[in-house]
């Protein structure tokens, strides 16, 4: 986290954005109110010593002040994470199950037409920008047949709390459906790949000579030893998730931390940017962590091991 910090920090700090002139936003200020300024923004100051600062701040949990907003960055992000959060958790779930239940079905049914549709799907959608899925959604469930509203997170002219649940739930639906739809392509083919190998090996041959076949098969011998791997990509696909809600958050306006990383890089908002690439960071490591927890508890093998060790 450190280093991500430090890299973060000074690759901004190399760029042309200048923290005065974005602040400014075009306003004309005397040469005295602009050396004020560069003075409160450290502009001629050092790179080393900015660094330090910056680390030190963010020790204590400082990530300064929002240039868009003009709040601390800290409360922007909860804000707006807590927004994501159930769409990205919801798009999360889904695309976990229902890619490991395809990936499953093609796998045991290889060869046949429902592998074969299960594989263009995945090539189809894996090689498709999530954003062109979303407006391919938008204009078919929401302009063409009018199910589902446009976009945001709330009707316009009403506040956030006093929308409903199904006036914000309805808004849910198509961001989260075309997250989940462009997250299960990967463990959807993973889940194929690895239980056709398991059905290939020596224990599951003699599995089928006792007599075994069928579901029977796939689930005594085959999800057992499928279901961690499955596991361990869907906890990594954190990075994906984030990088996948940006895009759909933008293309459904609907106002979450993604669409606020947008506006902070399309405004050069110094502070906001930096907070969030600290925090998607912190979001990758979370997923990382989860993983390895996760294996204690579904693996007892691994319980063994360590009592044994």
């Amino acid at each position: 986290m450190l280093i991500v910090a430090i890299f973060s920090f000074v690759l901004l700090d190399l760029s042309p954005i200048n923290p005065v002139t974005v602040y400014l936003k075009g306003a004309a200020v005397s040469e005295s109110q602009r050396a004020i300024l560069e003075s409160y923004f450290g502009v001629n100051v050092p790179l080393q010593i900015k660094v330090y600062h910056w680390v030190l701040d963010l020790i204590q949990g400082n990530l300064g002040t929002s240039l868009i907003y003009r709040a601390p960055v800290i409360d922007v992000i909860i804000d707006k994470f807590s927004a994501s959060f159930v769409l990205m958790a919801i798009s999360w779930i889904l695309s976990g199950i229902i890619g490991f239940l395809l990936g499953v079905v093609a796998g045991k049914n290889k060869g046949s037409w429902i592998d074969k549709a299960v594989k263009v799907y995945c090539y189809a959608i894996q090689s498709a920008p999530s954003f062109w899925v979303g407006m391919l959604i938008l204009m078919v469930f929401a302009v063409y047949l009018g199910l589902f509203p446009i976009g945001f997170g709330v009707p316009i002219g009403v506040k956030s709390t006093d929308a409903t649940f199904m006036e914000w739930a309805s808004r849910l639906v198509l961001p989260a459906l075309t997250l989940s739809l462009v997250g299960l392509a990967p463990i959807t083919m993973y889940t194929r790949n690895e239980l056709i190998q398991v059905l290939s090996s020596d224990f599951v041959l003699f599995a089928k000579a006792r007599g075994e076949k069928g579901w029977d098969l796939v689930k005594n011998h085959g999800i057992r030893n499928i279901l961690l791997p499955a596991i361990t990509l869907q906890f990594l696909s954190f990075s994906e998730l984030f990088g996948g809600a940006v895009l759909v958050e933008q293309v459904f306006s609907y106002p979450g931390i993604g669409q606020t990383a947008v506006a902070a890089g399309l405004q050069s908002d110094v502070p906001l940017f930096l907070g969030i690439v600290i925090f998607s960071a912190i979001f990758v490591f979370v997923g990382n962590l989860l993983a390895d927890i996760s294996y204690y508890f579904i693996d007892p093998r691994i319980k063994e091991n360590e009592f044994n060790d």
